[in-house]
């Protein structure tokens, strides 16, 4: 069982969640929270300390405080919360590269759970029905969260060689959405028309905020390791997505996705990335057999259920949802 935890990313919306709901859960003897900037939340009874990952001062936290049980949540999905892209993947990668820096020296860290994400998997005409955490992606991601969780993935794997003695624990997530968590994709749902590619019929995989920091709760204070997805049973299209939300939508040509996705970025309305674009052409859905036999967990929503529960907040808020960034 864990003692020490420390966990990255604890001033954004979903970091604080789990935090709080850690250091409350009885499970754990202390839970460190470590961010660049204080927390507005409540952290319950976790420490918070004010320190950046991309510092090697990170490894003084561990070794001081006798770190056992390190959870990584500061892998940021959307560049326009963090100052742009070039701050995104410097947080992102750079952080991730001397977090584990600092894992591998010290000799207390005995377990490091990672927050992925289904992206890893990209998006394309050729893709599978469903990814299995075994299957490589059939276009890699070439720039974006995609491509930073690719790059981040594969310090963990670099690190798992040289610590083989530490227990790895790597969730993929799919989109996260509910009534409070606010991403790229929530920015893009709440436009007052959403563009959408013509001649496309995405299908799509949602899990609910709850569900996520659940997922985390039972990774860190588990025992299970190796890589697993994480989504909401079944799928739901685009158009039923915003046929749920009650607002107009317009097709758009792939070819000018570029100039609107321009438009939205500049005005501050929605991160239309590369990325983003492919997913919502082609979906993406993933396999969670392992998610159930072997983790031995089960979301309390399905993919339509935590669409809804988004959709429902944003129809009772007469459709602006500012909601707070993960």
């Amino acid at each position: 069982m864990a003692e020490v935890v420390l966990l990255t990313g604890v001033s954004r919306y979903l970091g604080g969640r789990v935090a709080r709901a850690l250091s409350t859960s009885g499970e754990v003897d202390h839970v460190i929270g470590v961010d660049v900037i204080p927390p507005t939340h409540d952290l319950g009874d976790a420490e918070f300390v004010r320190a950046d990952i991309r510092n090697p001062v990170i490894s003084k936290i561990i070794s001081s405080e006798n770190v056992d049980t390190v959870v990584h949540m500061n892998v940021i999905a959307t560049p326009t919360f963090v100052g742009g892209r070039a701050s995104q993947k410097e947080i992102n990668v750079i952080g991730t590269m001397q977090l584990l820096a600092a894992c591998q020296k010290a000799d207390s860290v005995r377990r490091l759970v990672v927050k992925s994400s289904t992206a890893v998997y990209g998006s394309s005409s050729r893709d599978p029905a469903m990814f299995t955490e075994d299957m490589g992606p059939m276009r890699q991601p070439r720039a974006g969260f995609g491509k930073d969780s690719m790059e981040v993935e594969g310090y963990v794997r670099g690190f798992s060689r040289r610590r083989p003695d530490t227990a790895i624990h790597l969730l993929r997530f799919a989109n996260a959405i509910g009534p409070e968590i606010r991403t790229s994709m929530t920015d893009y749902f709440t436009l007052p028309v959403i563009p959408t590619p013509l001649g496309f019929e995405a299908r799509l995989q949602f899990l609910h905020e709850d569900d996520l920091v659940r997922a985390m709760i039972a990774s860190a204070t588990g025992t299970d390791d190796g890589i697993v997805n994480i989504a909401g049973d079944g799928v739901i299209t685009l158009s039923q997505a915003i046929a749920m939300l009650g607002r107009p939508s317009m097709p758009v040509l792939a070819q000018a996705a570029g100039v609107v996705g321009g438009v939205f970025k500049r005005f501050g309305l929605a991160d239309f990335s590369p990325d983003q674009m492919g997913l919502l052409s082609y979906g993406r859905g993933v396999d969670t057999t392992r998610m159930r036999e072997s983790f031995g967990f089960e979301p309390q929503y399905t993919t339509r259920q935590a669409f809804e529960s988004f959709a429902t907040a944003v129809r009772e808020s007469g459709f602006q949802l500012s909601g707070r960034s993960a």
